[in-house]
């Protein structure tokens, strides 16, 4: 009777445990009646028939967080890039989450491989950095249309690591080389070109400013002689009309002669003073040719003479021309 009783208790323990169902807040419960689909469990307390009614299925309603596993890819410049990413999803539908699709967490990660490698396969390596934003909104919108069927909504894709081939590393790091002595070499030819120009406008400016200095100059000094030609010539004007008015004044001409005379012994004293040629009066210049005329005779007569009358000669000579210079 005691096990009976004992065996009772357990099968109403039994039966009152299969009757009570606590959902968390985090779940929602798919709940089955012999077989068949019978309601969507929200978190709280539930109650069932026991042996009619099952919790067929516990789905997460939380956002998931998907390791995308890493793919090898081929971009459309054909080089292969091992990529890698994350996906974001949320349950938005139990029953479809259920019954849609036999396991949308391996539907989604495939989905996603998919689309990624067909989007990626449409551009070249350096896109793929570039236009890395383009990638994963291509990739959420294609992955969410297709599980939309499967009660899934996809948040959020990221696409996580990009890893070349090492000789894809190598062939990028060489051309990234020559790119960067590409620009270095553009730099220099721009700086030596911006040089040149800079030189030879500095030159022109300067061959300018020389030009319109020097034709500055040449006009002033024109202007300042023209005007001192100006003025010599007022004053010169001005001292004839004086001195025609100063002749016609009563002994006016008799100033101008002795004006005239004045001038004409100044220059006379002058060129005089300047010149090594003497100046003697007609008289004296015959007395002293024949001086000259009869030293010539006696030599030719007494070649031979003596030293005595030679002397006499010449210091009669040397005489007269002193008194003749006096």
């Amino acid at each position: 009777m005691l096990s009976f009783i004992s065996v009772l208790i357990i099968i109403i323990g039994i039966i009152v445990y299969n009757a009570i169902l606590i959902v968390p807040e985090r779940e929602n419960v798919i709940v089955e009646r012999l077989g068949k689909f019978k309601d969507v469990l929200k978190p709280g307390l539930h109650f069932l028939i026991p042996f009619f009614d099952k919790a067929a299925y516990y789905q997460e309603v939380r956002e998931q967080v998907i390791d995308i596993p890493s793919q090898s890819v081929i971009t459309s410049d054909n080089i292969q890039v091992e990529v890698d990413g994350l996906l974001y999803l949320q349950v938005m539908d139990a029953k479809k989450a259920s019954y849609g699709v036999g396991n949308y967490l391996a539907a989604s990660i495939n989905l996603a491989q998919t689309t990624m490698r067909s989007e990626v396969g449409k551009i070249t390596l350096g896109g793929i950095f570039a236009e890395r934003e383009a990638v994963n909104h291509k990739i959420i919108a294609e992955v969410d249309k297709a599980s939309d069927p499967w009660g899934v909504k996809v948040l959020r894709y990221e696409v996580r690591d990009i890893s070349p081939t090492r000789h894809v590393i190598e062939t990028l790091e060489k051309q990234m080389e020559a790119e960067r002595e590409k620009r270095a070499e553009i730099t220099r030819a721009t700086a030596e070109k911006e040089k040149l120009i800079n030189v030879s406008m500095g030159e022109r400016q300067m061959a300018i400013n020389l030009s319109t200095g020097a034709r500055q100059k040449r006009i002033n000094e024109a202007t300042g002689l023209a005007e001192s030609i100006r003025l010599i010539a007022d004053a010169t004007s001005k001292s004839l009309q004086m001195v025609g008015e100063a002749i016609e004044r009563p002994g006016g001409q008799d100033a101008l002669k002795m004006k005239l005379v004045d001038q004409y012994i100044k220059q006379l004293s002058e060129v005089i003073e300047e010149g090594d040629v003497s100046i003697y009066p007609a008289e004296l210049a015959t007395l002293k040719g024949v001086f000259d005329e009869l030293r010539s005779s006696g030599n030719s007569r007494n070649p031979t003479g003596s030293q005595n009358t030679v002397s006499q000669n010449t210091a009669t000579q040397r005489s007269v021309s002193q008194r003749m210079e006096r």
